[in-house]
């Protein structure tokens, strides 16, 4: 059986960090969470720390999504990068990075993940 991927969840707002994490646990994802920008570099800055997809919030309080989005490219440049917005059609991502518009289904998240990971 392979080894499930595992998301980092960056959500400042804990109940809809705790949804989302909830739902991709329930999918049979790993999930590490971090409660905004600073902590998820922490995590991602862990080399020994598998990261397959990072989700992100894209009003973070300490710097916007897209601002961790690029640092965390420098330290992972291969990293899916999803960003998850209550204006996702207001937002201009980089090409290989994608957007989940707020609310979004149980079947909408697991779709969008799993098209991201590598098969």
């Amino acid at each position: 059986m392979p080894t499930a991927s595992t998301i980092l969840v960056v959500e400042d707002d804990a109940i809809v960090r705790m949804l989302i994490v909830d739902v991709l646990e329930e999918l049979e994802f790993k999930v590490l969470e971090a409660a905004d920008a600073e902590e998820a570099l922490e995590v991602v800055k862990n080399i020994e720390q598998t990261i397959d997809l990072m989700m992100t919030d894209v009003g973070l309080p300490d710097m916007d999504g897209k601002e961790l989005a690029n640092q965390v490219r420098t330290l992972r440049p291969t990293l899916p990068i999803l960003f998850a917005s209550g204006y996702a059609e207001n937002i201009d991502v980089p090409a290989d990075m994608q957007v989940i518009g707020k609310p979004f289904s149980i079947d909408q998240l697991r779709d969008k993940v799993k098209s991201m990971l590598p098969a």
